[in-house]
């Protein structure tokens, strides 16, 4: 019996070994500082737009939140590397689930245990928060149902990011809605249209990283769908409405404070990337550019928040 138990223990143990160098592999710590960041900007900027007279700093609330997030985007990672197997078994051949570094079973004992964790922490904060946090995890496993489901919906890369985007928009709300039952933020409609700020950024970035002037039929690139100026176009556009959504809500001419320009003048990345692009003879998108916008206009906007007196 006792032989048993270790022989159980030590694959317990084993599994949990994988399942770390997975994150390691495919959770790098630039997604952890998204996640801290997206959070941290979002809260602060929602706060500002809805009580500009409050001043707003994190909280304790604040801090559950991000390490809720964090978790979250992990288990979504774990998702995608599952219902994403067939086209990585082509095209990214040396993914952990691939190469068999880590199991499908391994994989949903972890998504169980992050769901668990993150609907418990988020029950911390308020009912609504874990209601919204359940939404999140939920919908990630629709998402793998319904490309399972659906050949437009795997194949079709702009079918597949009007379905798949979402669940961003849900990480959004659960953020802002946890925000207002804890204090931090007001829910007016002024809060709902901070979304758009980071849809924008978001979309910039996701645009950038899937546009080449080079055909790719056999990959999920928007210039496959759009061309490459249609694309790059698009992802232009995605970043002039993050910036002017900001800019709208915030009103800085009613201001003196120069920081509340930043997000404007940080339209200058994306042009340059769209430049570079155009003017260039790479193939693919410049992502830095991109990269860049997504990360300091974040970290503008948490300046933003933490400076309002």
């Amino acid at each position: 019996m006792s032989e048993v138990a270790g022989t159980s223990s030590s694959g317990v143990l084993d599994s949990v070994v994988r399942i770390g160098r997975f994150t390691a592999v495919m959770y790098k710590p630039h997604y952890v500082l998204y996640g801290v960041l997206w959070v941290l900007a979002l809260e602060g900027t929602a706060a500002l737009v809805s009580q500009p007279d409050s001043g707003w700093h994190p909280t304790g609330s604040t801090a559950l939140r991000i390490v809720v997030v964090a978790f979250v985007l992990l288990y979504l990672r774990m998702v995608d590397e599952q219902k994403d197997l067939d086209y990585d078994r082509v095209h990214n051949p040396d993914r952990p689930l691939v190469t068999g570094a880590i199991s499908a079973a391994e994989l949903r004992a972890a998504m169980a245990a992050i769901a668990i964790g993150a609907i418990a922490a988020s029950l911390t904060l308020s009912v609504i928060s874990a209601l919204m946090i359940a939404a999140v995890l939920a919908y990630g496993l629709a998402l793998w149902g319904l490309e399972r489901l659906s050949a437009t919906i795997r194949t079709d890369i702009l079918a597949n990011l009007a379905v798949t985007y979402p669940v961003q928009l849900l990480v959004t709300a659960y953020v802002v809605l946890s925000a207002a039952d804890t204090g931090e933020v007001r829910a007016i409609w002024k809060t709902a249209a901070v979304a758009l700020i980071f849809a924008g950024a978001f979309l910039q970035f996701e645009f950038a990283r899937k546009t080449s002037r080079t055909p790719r039929p056999d990959e999920h690139f928007y210039s496959n769908a759009l061309g490459a100026t249609g694309s790059t176009a698009f992802g232009l556009l995605c970043a002039a409405v993050a910036a002017a959504t900001d800019i709208v809500l915030v009103q800085p001419w009613t201001k003196t404070a120069v920081v509340d320009w930043i997000p404007l003048a940080l339209l200058l990345l994306p042009i340059w990337g769209a430049v570079k692009f155009v003017r260039g003879s790479k193939p693919d998108y410049p992502v830095v550019p991109a990269v860049l916008f997504i990360l300091t206009l974040y970290i503008a906007l948490i300046i933003q928040a933490i400076t309002l007196t």
